[in-house]
């Protein structure tokens, strides 16, 4: 049996890899590029960790050695939102939890079926939703996502989780054209959400 990466740490970061299920097929997106990210054992899952065996992950960790735990693996971590949400509030019931932070592409709420944001009450600290780019067609040509109004139920989604989560923020990568981070920028500033760029790692 191979060995599964549930957690991996980067930097003083530790990360949760729930799953490898994604409704997108991003253009850059790095699972493209190997089957780790920044030096991380393979995070293709042999199969979708249950709750047992996340918590005989953590408790491999201490964590009060990190800043933050963020919920970002090979896949779209609300593709299992019900077992994020049981992890999170886990996490919280541990003693030094630092902020917990979801990196996601903001289609929990076509993925669920419902309103999600409202479930992320109290046990996530950060929402960082990618954009990826400032128009729709952009947008839709890079993410190339599973329905066509992907751009529109992603931004509210982040309008909504303003709602729930002290913190929620956009990011787009480094390696789009000026153009799109402009319009990328007037999006965001139009939804009262910042925008954050990230340096694209391959």
């Amino acid at each position: 049996m191979m060995a599964m990466t549930i957690l991996y740490t980067v930097g003083n970061q530790l990360y949760v890899n729930l799953t490898n299920r994604c409704p997108c097929r991003c253009t850059f997106c790095i699972r493209q590029n190997g089957d780790g990210a920044y030096g991380s054992d393979s995070l293709w899952l042999e199969h979708e960790p249950d709750m047992e065996e996340i918590r005989a992950a953590f408790s491999q960790y201490n964590l009060a050695d990190f800043s933050e735990l963020i919920f970002c693996g090979y896949g779209e971590p609300t593709e299992r939102l019900d077992t994020l949400l049981e992890t999170a509030a886990y996490a919280k019931s541990l003693p030094n939890c630092p902020p917990i932070r979801l990196n996601t592409n903001g289609l929990s709420d076509r993925i669920n079926g419902a309103k999600t944001a409202c479930r992320m009450a109290g046990l996530l600290d950060t929402v960082s939703v990618s954009l990826n780019a400032g128009t729709e067609a952009e947008y839709l040509r890079v993410t190339r996502p599973k329905w066509e109004d992907a751009f529109s139920v992603m931004q509210q989604f982040a309008v909504d989780c303003k709602q729930y989560v002290p913190k929620v923020m956009f990011t787009v990568v480094d390696v789009i054209p000026q153009a799109e981070m402009d319009a990328a920028q007037a999006l965001a500033d139009s939804l009262g959400i910042p925008l954050r760029v990230r340096t694209y790692t391959a």
